[in-house]
Formats: C-alpha cells, structure tokens, sequence
C-alpha cells in the first residue's frame, strides 16, 4: 500500500505504517529459522528428548485453540468499516490485543511443537516488535477516543487479562 507520490507506505487509519511489513519480515525470518532448526539442523531442538509427547501435543492444542479462539472472537474490528466507539465486548472485554496475541500464542505453538530454542528466542524480538505497534495504536486509539479508551485501558489487559 503505496501513495503514488510517496515512497513511505501508506498508513491505514489506527495502525502503524510499518506494522504489517514488520510482520511479514518476522514471520519470514522466524519460519526459516524453525524449518531449518526443527527439521534439518536440530541444533537447538535437543529438549524435545526430555518433554512427554503427550505433554508437548497437550501444550500445543492448548496453544492453537487460543489463538484460533482470539483470532476469530476479535474479528469485530477487521470486518469492513472499523467501529467508530471502543470495543469493549468478546475477548476485548479481557485483552486490548486479541489479533496479536492470537499471532504470538501462534508462533508459540510452532516453536513449542519441536522445542526449537532458536525459535523461541526469536519470539522474544517478535513480541518486542507487537508490543511497539500495540503501544503505537493504543497511543492513536486515546487520541480518537479520550477518556473512553484510557478507562477500558485502565481496567483491561494489554496482554493478559487483568484479575479483577
């Protein structure tokens, strides 16, 4: 998404401009780094002898059920027009960030599935870049929205829920 007059990407309303270039790189750079690692290499992978198959297929449904569950709950912004109010319902009631939650909680899995440390490490850096967008908007969503937002902010978490 490029102004025809402009070489900087051009920003949806509510996001950051580089935000989803940021995540494509990351997605790339971190599925070369699992392939290679839990697949090819195994440099990284030695913990996988120690953790029970069992316990390592019940992580990793438990993983990709909560981001299915997040990522489709949290739909309600990405449906055509965006909502002109702060969404406090579904998952919003308990996280600000379903999506990305959704999309860390998925890298999760990918890497808790072979116990690639290398994989996981690089989740560290993934979250540092969501963080920044989500911090980006959050900032961008107060300005919109004023005392509205900055009360769903206060009773709401940012990653995990907060206990009430």
């Amino acid at each position: 998404m490029y102004d025809q007059n402009s070489t900087a990407p051009k920003q949806r309303k509510g996001e950051h401009p580089y935000g989803d270039a940021g995540q494509l790189v990351l997605f790339g750079i971190f599925a070369t780094v699992w392939v290679v690692d839990s697949f090819f290499l195994h440099a990284t992978t030695f913990l996988s002898s120690y953790v029970p198959e069992y316990i390592g297929r019940l992580v990793l449904v438990f993983l990709v059920v909560a981001a299915v569950y997040l990522f489709f709950s949290s739909r309600v912004v990405i449906r055509g027009e965006r909502p002109n109010y702060v969404v406090t319902n579904r998952v919003f009631r308990y996280v600000r960030h379903p999506m990305y939650l959704a999309a860390i909680l998925g890298y999760f899995a990918a890497a808790f599935s072979s116990l690639s440390l290398a994989s996981l490490g690089l989740i560290v850096i993934i979250f540092i870049f969501y963080d920044y967008i989500a911090s980006y908007e959050e900032r961008l969503l107060e300005i919109k929205f004023g005392t509205k937002y900055v009360e769903y902010r206060q009773r709401t978490g940012k990653w995990l829920p907060k206990i009430r």
